[in-house]
């Protein structure tokens, strides 16, 4: 397969799993959303869209960097991204589409973790690839205490 391809696979597969979060949350954002206790640091409804999707890019670009390489480690790397990335798709659809923190909580812990084991062992394929991690590293932590926050209150 040729790279361009690789890279073009690579930033649409979270672009896609971003779309189907936002079939759950659009919904909910306007509705369940408005009506349930929320933390003084909850940030405004309109951030979280162009958020994701430069966090997606980001992971697109990581998730293109690793599968390009030689690397003996790149398939089993990959798998750990897409387990990560099936667990990001599956979110919204619990936190929103369910109504509940508490399910929200179950899978954005184990997500964190498995970011973060992404952003440790992708760093024997690619740095470039771990750093871009990062930030969605950084905004699951967040996102988590958010989680949790809503789901204390409620």
């Amino acid at each position: 397969m040729k790279n361009w391809h690789k890279l073009l696979i690579s930033l649409l597969l979270p672009q896609l799993a971003g779309a189907l979060g936002a079939f759950f949350t659009i919904s909910a954002v306007q509705g369940w959303y408005t009506t349930i206790q929320k933390p003084s640091f909850n940030p405004p409804n309109w951030i979280f869209g162009p958020m994701w999707t430069l966090l997606y890019i980001l992971m697109g670009i990581a998730c293109y960097l690793i599968w390009k390489s030689n690397h003996p480690a790149k398939k089993p790397l990959l798998s750990l991204y897409f387990v990560q990335l099936a667990l990001n798709a599956c979110w919204s659809p619990a936190f929103f589409g369910a109504q509940s923190p508490l399910l929200g909580l179950v899978i954005i812990l184990p997500l964190w973790i498995l970011i973060l084991l992404c952003v440790i062992r992708f760093r024997k394929v690619s740095l470039w690839a771990s750093y871009l991690m990062l930030p969605y590293l950084l905004w699951v932590g967040f996102a988590s205490v958010l989680n949790f926050s809503i789901f204390w209150l409620n």
